[in-house]
């Protein structure tokens, strides 16, 4: 009898103890089944209603978090113009939950324009945003100066390449130089010593570390990246707007250039002295659709403050630098870059190939 009433007298705190675990396992998975959260746009520039924004600008947002960039191209942020929503051609760019809207041309002047970001785009967990955000801004009739190409953590290497750096020695290189997807065996003439963590190696033609797909962690990470940031890097500056075009048919031999966005549809050559002239914020971007060849002893000289770390060169095709020839700027060329005996660049040297040196100088830019 005794022991019947302990038994009934235990039931409810069963009951208790098990409505609170069934509670509890309900909650875990309510929690679980909610899933990732929606993105959302944080801030867009130019500012929702801005006016006499200038001609040469661009359209960004920042989202909330991380979004997939395959989800990110000119079909979810559009550009549009006047109330017939007649679209802008234009480069979409992403990086760092910030994509950027880059027009093909430079805007209208006093025009009313309206950019979309539509549900489309996705963070990288796949949830799509949250809700379509519109913005419109009208331009006024003047320029801005020109944004450095942002080069994200190539940025940090004075030779970044993909499938291999090479050397006659003895050349000179100050800063790091990095390759992946290749290995060390793919960076040759250098004679590099093995660090003993095996992070990177050194050698005494390098003022800097040097780092290869296949050294320990987390170098292969890190290349991964820095080779990610060089493409974007080189989408980012293709993507610009022109001021001047085909400006001496391919040869701007002798000329002095004011900043700005130079485009040519054929190869660029400097068989003489070039000089770019203009203040240290100033921005050079030159577009070159096939090949930049300088000839020898030619050099590109720097006046009035402007500083190689603002001068970019985009090349769809090879870079050469004949015998003594000095640049100034970033090259980031789509295939391999070519420096030959005694030629020289204050600037670095992102290639999607190669790289080749012989006996050449290369010096990263100051910050």
């Amino acid at each position: 009898m005794i022991m019947g009433l302990q038994s009934s007298r235990l039931k409810p705190g069963f009951a208790f103890l098990l409505l609170l675990a069934l509670t509890a396992c309900g909650s875990s998975g309510s929690d679980s089944a909610s899933g990732p959260t929606a993105p959302t746009v944080l801030s867009s520039a130019p500012l929702n209603g801005a006016t006499g924004v200038p001609i040469n600008g661009n359209a960004t947002v920042t989202f909330s978090e991380a979004m997939s960039s395959a989800t990110l191209s000119t079909t979810t942020f559009t550009l549009t113009s006047g109330t017939a929503a007649t679209p802008i051609p234009g480069t979409v760019i992403y990086a760092n939950a910030k994509a950027v809207f880059w027009p093909a041309a430079h805007l209208a002047s006093n025009t009313l324009y309206t950019a979309t970001i539509t549900t489309g785009a996705k963070s990288t967990a796949g949830v799509a945003l949250a809700a379509k955000h519109t913005w419109s801004f009208t331009t006024g009739t003047a320029m801005a100066a020109g944004l450095p190409v942002n080069l994200g953590t190539a940025g940090t290497y004075a030779i970044l390449a993909k499938s291999g750096v090479s050397t006659v020695p003895a050349s000179s290189v100050t800063g790091n130089l990095g390759v992946s997807p290749a290995a060390a065996t793919y960076i040759t003439g250098f004679s590099l010593i093995a660090d003993a963590t095996n992070v990177f190696s050194t050698s005494t033609q390098v003022v800097g570390k040097v780092y290869a797909a296949n050294y320990a962690v987390p170098t292969p990470s890190n290349l991964t990246t820095a080779v990610e940031d060089m493409l974007l890097a080189f989408t980012d500056a293709a993507g610009r707007a022109p001021g001047v075009t085909e400006l001496g048919a391919g040869n701007i031999g002798g000329m002095t250039l004011l900043p700005g966005v130079y485009k040519w549809g054929t190869g660029l050559l400097i068989p003489t002295n070039v000089t770019l002239n203009g203040s240290a914020t100033d921005v050079w971007v030159f577009q070159i659709a096939q090949d930049l060849i300088m000839s020898s002893t030619a050099k590109v000289l720097l006046a009035g403050g402007a500083r190689p770390k603002n001068i970019f060169w985009q090349v769809a095709g090879r870079v050469e630098l004949a015998t003594t020839a000095h640049c100034e700027g970033i090259i980031l060329t789509q295939t391999a870059v070519s420096l030959q005996t005694g030629a020289s660049i204050n600037g670095r040297l992102l290639a999607q190939t190669a790289v080749s040196l012989d006996g050449s100088t290369v010096v990263e830019p100051a910050p």
